[in-house]
């Protein structure tokens, strides 16, 4: 698999994420040589960029007079973000919100099995003649040229059931022990993440949206480290709020954003280690292949691994029959070191793409194929 081309590009993309400690350290801020320490950057498509003296984005915001600075302190690497608080939900999102509690209310009451079979039987039904179903059919059948229409569409419906399982399973998840004997899920590969504690290394386990992606979360939780996740959260709110009852507390959620990046450097200073979906498209992102074509991936899991210097670890969950799931974590990847850090992030976001897509090529239909991955 050939290495993603256009370096000018990727070193604008990574640069936007994470600035050299030394280009940064040694320079002596003050409030006498800028005013107001926060760098404007025009960027592409109508967007500004803010950068404070720490090396992590702010916030990204539409280029226009209503664009405000964050202000820091004199104190080098002190911030003091203004974030905007959300806006209210709308009615629509209070509909949606109130038939989603009314469906997760019923896969309450029933056992799990039942729950995730009649989710499944749903959304097998339903989500096939949905207009976004034309979107996952262009997917796979760019992804699979191969498959005929008849297979292509078996694999449309196989990923509505798991879809409709997964949501069936959120009212069960507190409940779901990962490591007990005979239960829902079977684990493997576990002793990786047990010799990075034993050594003291941090950990960026990634993972992407296939079978019941809350799992690998859950796992982690169960297995007694303290991990942070970094998520896309529901674009409504009330939504968003009730998936989060449903995870608990044993783990951190890190929404992404605008403060993602410093909170995810927070967490593995402070020694958490960090969990990633990763397959997810960022229009910012560096161009990395992905079932052979080029796929804007964010490069941040490779910058921070680099920066820190963690052990990377693939988490892999599988549906193996209704609600029983298999966890495997894989060795840790190599990490480049050819001495050009930019270079070495690309590298890494290939052999993390060809991760994913080695899983999904095995169990297609256990993967989110109604996500625009692809630029066209």
């Amino acid at each position: 698999m050939k290495s993603p081309g256009g370096r000018v590009s990727h070193r604008r993309a990574v640069d936007g994420l994470i600035q050299s400690s030394s280009r940064w350290e040694s320079r002596s801020w003050t409030p006498s040589l800028l005013r107001n320490p926060v760098i404007r950057s025009h960027y592409r498509n109508g967007f500004i960029k803010l950068y404070v003296r720490d090396r992590l984005i702010l916030r990204t915001e539409a280029a226009g007079n209503n664009v405000r600075d964050c202000g820091v302190s004199g104190k080098l690497g002190a911030t003091s973000p203004n974030i905007t608080a959300s806006e209210a939900p709308r009615f629509a999102d209070r509909l949606e919100a109130w038939g989603a509690a009314l469906l997760f209310g019923v896969f309450e009451l029933l056992p799990l099995d039942g729950a995730s079979a009649l989710g499944g039987a749903l959304a097998r039904r339903i989500g096939p003649f949905l207009g976004v179903s034309k979107l996952a059919r262009r997917n796979i059948s760019r992804a699979f040229p191969e498959l005929s229409e008849t297979e292509i569409g078996r694999v449309v419906t196989g990923m509505w059931d798991n879809l409709g399982r997964v949501a069936a399973e959120y009212p069960h998840l507190r409940k779901i022990r990962v490591f007990e004997p005979g239960g829902y899920v079977e684990t493997h590969g576990f002793e990786h993440v047990d010799r990075a504690v034993a050594a003291g290394r941090r950990m960026i386990v990634f993972s992407g949206h296939i079978a019941n992606w809350e799992i690998g979360m859950l796992a982690g939780a169960q297995h007694g480290i303290s991990v942070a996740q970094i998520y896309r959260a529901a674009n409504n709110p009330l939504m968003d709020r009730m998936i989060a009852r449903f995870r608990g507390d044993g783990a951190e959620f890190i929404p992404k954003g605008a403060v993602a990046a410093r909170r995810a450097i927070a967490a593995l200073r402070r020694g958490t280690h960090l969990g990633l979906l990763w397959d997810q498209k960022m229009n910012d992102g560096i161009p990395v292949p992905f079932f052979g074509r080029p796929a804007m991936s964010a490069p941040a899991l490779a910058v921070l691994a680099l920066r820190f210097d963690c052990d990377v670890l693939p988490l892999r969950v599988e549906r193996l029959d209704g609600a029983r799931f298999r966890v495997t974590v894989f060795p840790p990847l190599p990490l480049p070191r050819s001495g050009d850090r930019h270079a070495d992030a690309a590298a890494l976001m290939v052999r993390v793409n060809a991760t994913l897509e080695a899983w999904i090529r095995d169990r297609p239909e256990q993967w989110l194929w109604v996500h625009r991955r692809w630029p066209d």
